[in-house]
C-alpha cells in the first residue's frame, strides 16, 4: 500500500473487489457465450495470456479472450495482426468483450478497474524517467487515456494521459472514467489506431507531458 494516499488506496481496492465480483456475476452469461463461440470458430486456446507490467513494474499474466489465430509465415514468424484477426475476433474487440477476463486480474489484485493500461514488460526499459511514473499507480482495465481516444491516439498522447492520471487520481475520478468508458464502449470509439489492427509497438522516445 502506498504511503501518499493510504485511505484512498484502501477505498480503491475495496471498490475494485466489489466491482470485479459484481461484473463477473452479471457478465458471466456473456463471457460463457463468447468462450463457446471462440471454441467453435477458432478452437483452443480460448484465452490470450500475456506478461504485462503492473504497478511498480511487477510482472503478471493478463487475461484476454483470444481474437487472433496463430498463423505464421514460412519462416515461422507470426503474420501481421491484421491478417490474424478473425471476423469473430474483430467483433469481440470492437465490443471490448475481449477485455472482460481481466476482471479476474482485478479480483486477484494484479490490476485495478481504472488506471493506465498495463503494457508489455519489455516496454519498461524504453520508458523515460517521467514515463515510469505511469507505473506508480495500479494499472487498469480502463483509464484516462481510454476515454480520450483509446488506441486511436498516439503514444505521446497516451503517455500524457497516463502521467496526468498518476498525479491526479481519486476514487471520484475513477467513477467518472468508468461511466464515460461505458458510453464509449456502446459507441465503439477508438478501438484501433489509424491504419492498424491493434496499437503499434511502443519503441520509446515519446515526449513526456500532461493532459489537462
Amino acid at each position: 500500500m502506498r504511503s501518499d494516499k493510504p485511505v484512498q488506496y484502501l477505498m480503491k481496492r475495496a471498490f475494485d473487489v466489489c466491482g470485479s465480483l459484481l461484473g463477473l456475476i452479471l457478465l458471466s452469461p456473456l463471457m460463457l457465450l463468447t468462450a463457446y463461440k471462440i471454441s467453435r470458430e477458432m478452437g483452443k486456446p480460448l484465452f490470450f495470456n500475456a506478461t504485462r507490467a503492473g504497478m511498480d513494474g511487477r510482472p503478471f499474466r493478463l487475461y484476454k479472450f483470444r481474437t487472433m489465430t496463430d498463423e505464421r509465415d514460412e519462416s515461422g514468424k507470426l503474420l501481421p495482426d491484421a491478417e490474424r484477426l478473425t471476423p469473430l475476433g474483430e467483433k469481440i474487440r470492437s465490443s471490448s468483450v475481449d477485455e472482460l477476463p481481466q476482471l479476474l486480474n482485478v479480483l486477484k489484485g494484479e490490476m485495478s478497474l481504472v488506471g493506465p493500461r498495463p503494457l508489455p514488460l519489455e516496454y519498461v526499459p524504453r520508458y523515460s524517467a517521467a514515463q515510469k511514473k505511469r507505473l506508480s499507480v495500479p494499472q487498469g482495465m480502463t483509464g484516462w487515456a481510454q476515454i480520450h481516444g483509446r488506441n486511436a491516439i498516439s503514444w505521446e498522447e497516451k503517455f500524457s494521459c497516463d502521467l496526468w492520471y498518476a498525479e491526479n487520481w481519486s476514487l471520484a475520478l475513477d467513477m467518472k472514467i468508468i461511466l464515460v468508458t461505458l458510453k464509449k464502449v456502446m459507441t465503439r470509439e477508438g478501438i484501433n489506431a489509424e491504419g492498424e489492427a491493434t496499437m503499434p509497438e511502443f519503441k520509446g522516445g515519446a515526449p513526456d507531458g500532461k493532459k489537462e
